[in-house]
């Protein structure tokens, strides 16, 4: 069975505290995407948010301390034939200042209030942001 990872970043706002989410065809998504040949997982990580967001590297502090990893299965469209594990790692970004974002690959984009717990998408984002939660809990 085949191995594909992606990897993301979830962007928090600091004022109001609030976290970005990309509005896919039918439901919410993060900024995320497969890991390029010969790519660390943060340079695909934020490759995908700039392409995805406008958001850059400079735009953001990474946290150094969160990474939520995700480990599922799907119909990858490499290999169409067969069920493929899927890693998915997001890293924790703070915006450092306002940006314009720019939506390339989604219709549009929402920046929720922080006020877990969420039920947003029970696959992967609520796990995120429960994750999230916990990890800025022990911080305070």
């Amino acid at each position: 069975m085949p191995n594909v990872k992606s990897c993301g970043v979830i962007v928090f706002k600091r004022h109001p505290l609030s976290f970005l989410l990309m509005r896919h065809k039918t439901r919410w998504d993060l900024p995320k995407g497969h890991v390029d040949p010969g790519e660390t997982d943060i340079e695909c990580a934020l490759r995908e948010l700039v392409e995805e967001t406008g958001i850059t590297a400079e735009d953001i502090e990474l946290d150094e301390h969160f990474c939520f990893e995700h480990h599922y299965q799907v119909h990858d469209r490499r290999y169409p034939e067969q069920t493929s594990d899927k890693t998915l790692l997001i890293f924790l970004g703070w915006l450092l200042h306002d940006v314009e974002i720019i939506p390339t690959e989604h219709p549009g984009y929402e920046w929720f209030a922080w006020n877990p717990p969420h039920e947003i998408q029970t696959a992967t984002i609520d796990p995120l942001l429960a994750e999230v939660a916990g990890y800025l809990n022990q911080r305070t």
